[in-house]
């Protein structure tokens, strides 16, 4: 029996970092790393935490009984890139720059790759990123929003919306690139993207103000209401970007983001805290039958995935609205884990080529 591909898979977030160690498919060992918020802001850039987070993921690998022997790929998250097709590519020497000054967006997931990229030199292994949050495959039309200068962009949850509609195309006997699907991530930031044929040809933004309000997010609000508080005096800029992208949705309105929590407090009879988590379920479904329309009605399948996914009565109510245009399948949960390993593992069993970071975005503007 030949020797199981062991791959090594690192997610860093905001907090913590979360590491596994898979054999094949199989998951060997997983760990969610806290970090405390006063040792982290004890590095002026992010990139001054990559010793730190090492050096944390080595003495939990060590606290388990774990080891790195035998590894011979190494996946991080990725980010901070620029806009670039999906799939699977090796970290060479522009993208490992790219990642350490944050070219596009400073966020502790630019740390993925860096660390994948120290542990594969030192151990003779190969490093990869998969599906990092700067995919950008969307439609030409698609990007055009009500301002020539304000194009829209695309920010949403590749990694988890690739990983949920290649299984179900496995789950169905068909290729991701053979399916039209409507896939909406559902935790504390909301998307919803149309897929057409192995490509996000549209998103909702979760970064910029678009979309459904979610836990933790506004959504899209009225433009000219938006204005006002901008020039009333009462936030600063980082107060109202915060509101948008932090302390919106059901924070703003329920003061917690904690679906679990809001849930309970339905249940006892809590009109207010309903009528704002249906208010959520509502647009979920509106904007998933507006994604619809992107292609053309030729729906195989509406996926919901995402921790919030879990939530049957969440589930339901966006099924009941939907389900006329196409079947609903949930596949609950977050699956990030497992899709920087199976990303890796395509391309080592030869499913897939690696890609090649060229450092030049997918898109430049328009053409005037």
């Amino acid at each position: 029996m030949p020797e199981p591909l062991r791959i090594f898979a690192i997610n860093p977030g905001s907090t913590s970092t979360k590491v596994a160690l898979f054999a094949d498919e199989a998951e060997v060992f997983s760990a969610n790393v806290s970090h405390e918020a006063a040792k982290l802001k004890e590095f002026p850039e992010i990139r001054d935490q990559f010793d730190y987070r090492k050096q944390t993921i080595l003495a939990e690998l060590a606290k388990r009984g774990e080891s790195l022997d035998g590894v011979r790929v190494f996946v991080g998250r990725g980010g901070g890139l620029v806009g670039l097709e999906g799939g699977t590519y090796e970290v060479n020497d522009i993208l490992l720059e790219h990642a350490r000054i944050g070219f596009t967006v400073k966020h502790p997931a630019t740390l993925g790759s860096q660390l994948a990229h120290a542990f594969a030199l030192e151990r003779g292994g190969r490093a990869f990123v998969v599906n990092p949050p700067d995919v950008d495959e969307l439609d030409e039309i698609a990007r055009v929003s009500g301002f020539a200068d304000l194009p829209r962009e695309s920010r949403s949850h590749p990694l988890n919306q690739k990983e949920v509609a290649i299984r179900h195309a496995r789950r169905v006997g068909k290729r991701y690139e053979d399916l039209n699907l409507v896939v909406s991530h559902i935790g504390g930031g909301i998307s919803v993207t149309a897929h057409r044929k192995g490509r996000m040809v549209d998103t909702t933004d979760v970064i910029n103000g678009d979309g459904p309000m979610a836990p933790t997010r506004s959504g899209a609000l009225p433009a000219a209401g938006v204005v006002k508080l901008c020039f009333s005096g009462r936030f600063t800029e980082a107060q109202m970007y915060d509101r948008i992208s932090k302390d919106g949705g059901l924070v703003d309105h329920l003061g917690s983001s904690d679906a679990r929590e809001i849930l309970r407090r339905i249940k006892a009879g809590d009109a207010y805290a309903a009528l704002v988590y249906d208010a959520m379920i509502y647009q979920i479904a509106k904007y998933i039958g507006a994604y619809a329309t992107v292609l053309e009605g030729e729906v195989d399948a509406i996926l919901l995935t995402g921790g919030i996914a879990n939530d049957v009565y969440l589930t339901t109510g966006i099924r009941e609205r939907v389900n006329y245009i196409a079947p609903v399948h949930v596949y609950a949960g977050e699956f990030e884990m497992e899709a920087l390993a199976s990303g890796a593992r395509r391309v080592m069993t030869g499913l897939e080529e690696a890609k090649t970071y060229t450092g030049i975005p997918v898109w430049n503007g328009f053409r005037r």
